[in-house]
């Protein structure tokens, strides 16, 4: 079956420019388990388990002259050494040399003729730490398959990768009679696997695929890999793939393409027409053209015209105001990030009736104003803020892309008392999310769709430059993505932070605040354009003394005992 991307997927690549990269990350922070966690046992856990995401072996497949949405295909001539590169930080190796080199990185486009990811083994952290570093584009995963795809790599016990070589060491063993016999695998990228069984509903997204029975791997040779300090990568990762018999059912020819490319084309006025009406039934919710007159109205009509009978609560209009975060970006990036205790956010939110989520939106939204007034930059109408949704119903094993819509919501930066404004953010994000439950969004699927895709791809960079200097939607994009309350590992060594990381766009404006709650903490990633945003570590600080200004004193004693006052370690 070939798959293509869907217009939201392509959407992620279209809007790439010299000053945009779309591809999510994250930094994870591990002990070392006394130099365990090396390139030659990332190379190997990576061969091991590739197969079980498929984000990490397929490419694009680009339709002649942009006439259609790229496809997905198997990569042939798969090489770990184009996706896996070491580096070493000069001393002392602190967290502000870190954020530094991963956000030159992080300001880098992936290479479009591979696999759309890349990661960094970065030594030199001292205290027994290394971090590593993974990208993948946009287009291929949203935060919640993200979030699986990491799963992949990870283990619930220190040994559980040595555990998984063994059950593929014992599979792959070959018979006494066929040991004169080249194992094919030793010059070829690792072959699909079975895919693990499903675990149960109530399994944390990140828990889904811990451990399964992986392909065959390869012999070990000496082969270095680009940027790499190692001297060795397991060969048949950068071998190309010779095994004729390897499935290509899922490789679209030039016929497919263009076949599917002139039907597309003759039938996109209808598709667009249907596009338009459905997104044309949220207009109320949809940032700039929500606040026009009328717009309530034009909704309305086109949900009876869809005959969608599905009651929306009325969203208030937004006019998203001016603020340094907003207008063009540049191509660098800045970085920061840190750990706030779990606990004392879930005891903020108990105290006063709301969940995390709303308690984490209220931090940000505190942290924006004292940061906003320190530059005498903060407007009298409140902030408006996108805040993604995972809509997904397929695992990422299953499929490539993206499940996803937005919650746009005010920020109400212009209270200026902490307890008003978190009860604020809380009517203001629980009107959005029964809005949403009654009714999921599909507009941004919608609006991807309307234009064909040539025009798409010419038009989408203008547009989001033209859009960020003269009517931006959003002020700045929030999210929040939840993980498992338990410790995982990577190659022996246990993961002691995982700070995510996303886009930047000259639309959404020079900022995002992305959070992953993971092992009794909240971990937060801040990416922003240095002409944006002066200050990135400051945010860090004033999010700090957001939940402290929210915290009661007497039960912030009890539970705060030292955990998560350190913003940058744990």
């Amino acid at each position: 079956m070939l798959r293509q991307l869907t217009a939201l997927d392509a959407q992620f690549l279209n809007v790439e420019t010299p000053t945009t990269a779309a591809h999510v990350a994250g930094l994870a922070i591990l002990d070392s388990a006394d130099g365990a966690v090396t390139r030659s046992a990332l190379a190997q856990l990576l061969l091991d388990r590739v197969h079980l995401s498929p984000a990490l072996s397929l490419r694009l497949a680009e339709v002649p002259l942009g006439l259609d949405h790229p496809y997905w295909a198997a990569d042939p001539d798969f090489d770990i050494d184009n996706h896996l590169f070491e580096m070493t930080l000069p001393l002392p190796g602190d967290h502000w040399q870190l954020a530094d080199a991963v956000a030159q990185i992080h300001a880098r486009r992936l290479d479009r003729a591979h696999p759309l990811w890349e990661m960094h083994l970065i030594n030199g952290l001292g205290e027994g730490k290394v971090a590593v570093y993974t990208k993948v584009h946009h287009a291929a995963i949203d935060g919640v398959s993200g979030a699986e795809t990491l799963a992949t790599l990870l283990d619930l016990t220190p040994d559980g990768h040595l555990t998984s070589s063994a059950r593929r060491r014992a599979k792959a063993a070959p018979p006494a009679a066929s040991a004169g016999v080249p194992d094919r695998a030793k010059a070829t990228a690792p072959a699909p696997a079975p895919a693990p069984a499903p675990a149960s509903a109530s399994t944390p997204a990140l828990t889904t695929v811990l451990v399964s029975d992986p392909a065959p791997a390869p012999a070990p040779s000496t082969t270095a890999g680009p940027n790499s300090d190692s001297a060795s990568t397991p060969a048949a990762i950068s071998a190309p793939n010779s095994d004729p018999a390897r499935p290509r059912d899922n490789t679209p020819t030039l016929l497919d393409m263009l076949t599917g490319a002139a039907l597309r084309t003759a039938t996109h006025p209808v598709r667009a027409v249907q596009s338009a009406v459905r997104a044309a039934g949220d207009l109320d919710a949809i940032p700039v053209v929500g606040a026009l007159p009328g717009a309530k109205l034009v909704a309305k009509a086109a949900r009876m015209v869809t005959r969608d009978q599905h009651h929306r609560p009325d969203l208030p209009a937004l006019v998203v105001p001016r603020t340094p975060l907003n207008g063009p970006i540049s191509a660098r990036r800045h970085l920061s990030f840190g750990s706030l205790s779990l606990k004392d956010v879930k005891n903020v939110a108990k105290a006063n009736g709301m969940s995390v989520n709303d308690v984490v939106m209220s931090l940000c939204t505190s942290a924006m104003r004292s940061w906003l007034r320190e530059r005498d930059a903060l407007p009298e109408a409140p902030l408006v803020v996108a805040v993604p949704v995972a809509v997904r119903r397929a695992k990422a094993k299953d499929l490539v892309g993206n499940q996803i819509s937005a919650m746009v919501a005010p920020m109400p930066t212009n209270l200026p008392d902490p307890v008003e404004r978190l009860q604020a953010v809380g009517t203001a994000m629980g009107r959005a999310k029964r809005r949403f439950a009654l009714a999921p969004a599909t507009w941004l699927q919608e609006l991807c769709s309307l234009l064909p895709a040539p025009v798409t791809s010419l038009a989408t960079p203008a547009i989001f430059r033209l859009a960020g200097m003269a009517c931006p939607p959003v002020n700045l994009i929030v999210s929040n993505v939840p993980g498992p309350q338990f410790p995982l590992y990577m190659c022996g060594g246990r993961v002691l932070s995982y700070y995510p990381m996303s886009v930047l766009t000259d639309m959404s404006g020079g900022l995002n605040i992305t959070c992953f709650s993971y092992d009794g903490m909240l971990d937060f990633g801040i990416v922003a354009c240095p002409e944006r945003v002066d200050d990135v570590w400051g945010l860090l600080e004033h999010l700090r003394t957001a939940l402290d200004e929210l915290l009661d004193e007497r039960v912030g004693d009890e539970f705060r005992d030292g955990v998560g006052v350190d913003l940058v370690a744990r």
